[in-house]
């Protein structure tokens, strides 16, 4: 039987109707669910899905003693016909996020208590305690906050002040997770040790009722509080002997054992506004939670002196959180990113310019303004990026300098355009609806649907993009695609199987977004471009497509090629998403930390010495499919003896 799924297109910026197995869903989040990193993490009690239980359970010879229940927790029923015949004495769970509480433990822990377990039973893990420490950090800092952006033009410097909202905005309530171990140690200066937030003991009685946790502390230096660092370890027996830790390395007891992981992370939290602290005056750091969520606060005295006992968790009520991400803001933020934006736009523009920008919440269209574009249009298609960018024009006095309009590029009309030809049309680009690199690309179909709208001889900018391919080793990311075999003793190969068959389905071949920086690997070798796009014309009918091979010239296992988009604003000037500067053979590879980019795993790798001085290669078809705007490929690798894996 086949279902219908529907699919909203971020190039095409279209819903498309595809025919699809009726499994399909249900392979898409075994083939993209990580589990096999799970399976990898020799510190982590791992549960199986329930119909893969089954299976592993019959294999290993415990189906007279293992009985799974495929239903939630709070769904189980105990007594003579329910679905466990008595309460059970040993709680064994798995509940966690990187969060910790964030997958709902609280209250699953509290229903199991009061109806499933025993009163003095034991639980599998014991005990978790949250960990944080406070910082400053001007690089995660920007990820939440819109800095003054600085515009040199001919007339002097004008700067781009965030509007009063913004700056009071307690943020963006969900947790930033991140490999914290990526993130360099100069970034930040810390402010406090790392400090026991608080604990929970899972084989107790668990409430999943709102509560604050305090810790005094005398501050470590001076400085500008702004960011909770936060992550947890949990104790698997109640002696505390066995422990599993997601420290980061400079807080971990023996950096050498370190254990990566990627389902399980560290947390980045910001404080609703930075607040200044002295070094030999004490402060309390707050951390608050409800069921699923935790915050951090700062307060000069504990929340009991000073009879605050709770404080609201913190919601964004200046739209700019709703519309950009972490990365985003950080991105926004990158001066040097911008200067390199107002030097292109300083060939281009003319004093009678007539410009159009097409971005989601971007700052080009004050840039050219600043620049001396006569006249500024830019398309809002969202109500959120609409009244966010009239926010941020009212505090730089720009209200009735740009034309802002609401509506999708196809329905531009001459009147919307104050029946003006349109001299400059511009783009970052950026989309909110973008996952992948070229998902981006739905500017090149805005540039068609506004052609009618462009004066003769008008600048397209960027006026092209190209994207570039390089086949790469993870040090790490491998294993979320990695078979795992035998698990503690127990043969899971059946989990492997049904992963492999999932990755058999057209879209768990395709790419996926992994925001690089935080995964570091090494280029086998040189970056190429794979196929080029060119915004002067229109979207053309015809396919675009490219095939050919990438020859690796490092030793290493091949894991996967990554691929990434380049915007080229001018001749001279280009942005790239992915690689920002060539690696050598023993650094790792340098990667936009704004953007994702695309990783495309091979089934197989390449055996390092296999080639016998011999050059492998790696062969692609990569195609564009202007009507639908998907990005299709096929990647081959081959041995120094020709054979295609």
């Amino acid at each position: 039987m086949k279902v219908f799924c529907g699919r909203a297109n971020p190039v095409t910026g279209s819903v498309e109707w595809r025919e699809e197995d009726e499994q399909y869903d249900y392979h898409q989040e075994i083939a993209r669910s990580s589990y096999a990193d799970m399976l990898h993490d020799k510190d982590r009690v791992f549960k199986p899905m329930a119909d893969a239980a089954v299976k592993i359970v019959e294999k290993n010879g415990f189906s007279d003693k293992i009985k799974v229940i495929n239903k939630h927790s709070t769904e189980v029923t105990v007594g003579i016909d329910g679905d466990m015949p008595c309460r059970a004495n040993i709680l064994v769970t798995e509940l966690f996020d990187t969060e910790l509480i964030g997958e709902g433990a609280l209250p699953s822990y509290e229903h199991a208590h009061r109806h499933l377990v025993q009163e003095n039973c034991e639980a599998v893990p014991h005990r978790a305690t949250v960990y944080a420490q406070l910082v400053e950090s001007k690089k995660m800092w920007s990820w939440n906050k819109l800095f003054p952006i600085r515009v040199q033009t001919r007339l002097g410097e004008q700067v781009i002040v965030p509007p009063s909202e913004l700056e009071r905005c307690p943020g963006a309530p969900s947790v930033c997770d991140i490999q914290l171990n990526q993130v360099s140690p100069t970034d930040f200066t810390a402010l406090s040790n790392v400090l026991p937030m608080f604990s929970v003991d899972f084989s107790k009685q668990v409430s999943s009722s709102a509560a604050c946790h305090s810790r005094q502390f005398d501050p470590l230096a001076s400085g500008q509080a702004q960011v909770v660092l936060s992550w947890w370890d949990i104790e698997m027996d109640p002696e505390g002997k066995i422990k599993c830790t997601m420290a980061p390395f400079w807080a971990h007891t023996d950096p050498q054992e370190l254990q990566w992981r990627d389902h399980w992370m560290q947390c980045v939290y910001f404080l609703p506004q930075e607040e200044p602290v002295t070094q030999g005056s004490a402060v309390c750091l707050v951390a608050h939670h409800d069921d699923y969520c935790v915050w951090y606060s700062l307060q000069r005295t504990s929340p009991e002196k000073n009879g605050r006992v709770h404080a609201l968790r913190p919601v964004c009520d200046c739209q700019a959180h709703l519309l950009w991400n972490r990365p985003r803001f950080g991105e926004i933020n990158d001066q040097e990113r911008t200067d390199q934006y107002v030097q292109a736009l300083r060939t281009v523009l003319k004093p009678d310019s007539v410009c159009l920008c097409v971005s989601d919440g971007s700052l080009l269209c004050m840039l050219v303004h600043h620049l001396g574009a006569e006249q500024v249009f830019t398309i809002e298609s969202s109500a959120a990026s609409h009244k966010l960018m009239k926010k941020i024009f009212k505090a730089n006095h720009l209200e009735d300098k740009i034309n802002v309009v609401e509506k999708r590029p196809e329905l531009l009309t001459s009147a919307d355009l104050e029946g003006k030809k349109v001299s400059v049309l511009l783009g970052e680009p950026f989309f909110t609806t973008s996952l992948l690199p070229w998902h981006n690309l739905y500017f090149w179909y805005v540039r068609t649907a506004v052609d009618q709208h462009l004066g003769p001889g008008a600048v397209v900018m960027p006026q092209a993009a190209s994207l570039h391919a390089v086949v790469v080793e993870f040090r790490d990311l491998w294993r979320v695609r990695s078979p795992c075999g035998d698990c503690e003793g127990f043969d899971v190969h059946i989990m492997d199987d049904m992963i492999k068959h999932a990755l058999d389905f057209r879209e768990s071949k395709e790419a996926e977004p992994h925001p690089l920086w935080e995964y570091p690997c090494r280029s086998l070798s040189e970056p190429q471009q794979i196929l080029t796009f060119d915004f002067q014309q229109p979207v053309p009918p015809q396919l675009l497509h490219a095939e050919g091979s990438i020859k690796l010239r490092r030793p290493g296992r091949s894991h996967g090629a990554v691929l990434w988009m380049e915007y080229h604003l001018t001749p001279d000037s280009t942005v790239s998403t992915g690689l920002l500067k060539p690696a050598d053979d023993k650094e790792d590879c340098c990667w936009n930390p704004h953007c994702k980019q695309a990783v495309y795993f091979f089934s197989t790798t390449l055996d390092p010495t296999a080639s016998l001085g011999s050059p492998q290669t790696v062969s692609y078809v990569v195609e564009f499919h202007p009507r639908t705007g998907d990005v299709t490929m096929d990647f081959t690798l081959s041995d120094a003896l020709g054979n295609g894996h």
